[in-house]
């Protein structure tokens, strides 16, 4: 079932995100959801160890959402079954001091996973066209040459900033890096749910921020802002995912199974063959093993 509706999740042309579905279940509970994403995960564990013995290839996922979108729950369920050293994950926040006295891309590019590995940027590089579109005067921390005040800030600006990362993302593909990017669809309603829990349960009041209803009022902004983003940079080598995400657990089971149908179709990772010398041999260092227990 999963498989046959993945290409639907995929952005190959132009989108319009008020046209994208925020829900979905493919009809089923959310207790069969849960025994799926258990059984995708496993598979996703078992690649894992085979891409880390390949050596060859690493893993890129990138999420972006709105607030309360899921990322983090998302990211605790389906990589449950990975070897923890073989993933990392890095949430990205405002630049600190050291990373505004580097390119935008700077931070990011030094946080991209080792071969052999997967890495997950809870947030990325896309937050730079962004919230720093819905908030240009962020620019300014930047000290770019050229760029003197908010208004030297043109729409020529936003379209090098894809450019850019469209080449960003092209070199890293062409390196041995496999890339998803996976956009958490939540509607303005389940937010405004979501927000409510946070309030009402002691164990959730840690994650609310008053900030989060002033950002709120410029969901539109912000949507439009992505809709663009998504619809400049979603490549052949960097597609990007529509995920509809007010269903938290079916948006697991979509962006496992896009994880696991994808990465299957690379038949050249496996694992490595054992010298032919040592092959020869395994009998022998069997026998020198079990010689011990005498």
């Amino acid at each position: 079932m999963y498989k046959s509706k993945i290409t639907s999740f995929r952005v190959d042309g132009r989108v319009k995100l008020l046209e994208r579905p925020t829900r979905e279940d493919f009809g089923k509970t959310d207790k069969e959801l849960k025994k799926d994403l258990e059984n995708i995960r496993e598979e996703l564990g078992d690649f894992q160890d085979t891409l880390y013995a390949h050596g060859k290839y690493s893993v890129l996922i990138c999420l972006q959402g709105m607030d309360t979108a899921g990322k983090d729950s998302l990211i605790r369920e389906v990589f449950k079954d990975f070897n923890a050293r073989g993933v990392v994950v890095h949430s990205f926040k405002v630049p600190t001091e050291l990373e505004l006295g580097h390119d935008y891309l700077w931070r990011h590019y030094i946080a991209l996973p080792a071969k052999g590995k997967f890495g997950v940027f809870n947030r990325t590089h896309y937050e730079n066209v962004l919230v720093t579109r819905v908030h240009p005067e962020y620019i300014m921390g930047e000290h770019i040459p050229g760029i003197h005040s908010v208004a030297d800030i043109d729409q020529k600006f936003w379209d090098k900033r894809f450019e850019q990362i469209n080449n960003f993302e092209r070199h890293i593909a062409e390196n041995g890096t496999i890339i998803f990017k996976f956009y958490l669809h939540l509607s303005k309603e389940e937010q405004r749910l979501r927000l409510l829990r946070r309030l009402a349960l002691k164990r959730k009041n840690w994650k609310f921020s008053p900030g989060d209803l002033k950002e709120r009022k410029l969901w539109d902004t912000y949507r439009n802002c992505y809709e663009e983003a998504i619809n400049e940079t979603s490549k052949a080598h960097a597609p990007w995912y529509i995920v509809p995400a007010d269903n938290k657990k079916a948006a697991r089971v979509i962006v496992a199974s896009v994880l696991l149908e994808e990465l299957k179709k690379y038949k050249d990772i496996k694992e490595p063959e054992l010298d032919d010398k040592i092959k020869a041999n395994l009998a022998l260092y069997k026998q020198q093993l079990e010689k011990e227990a005498e």
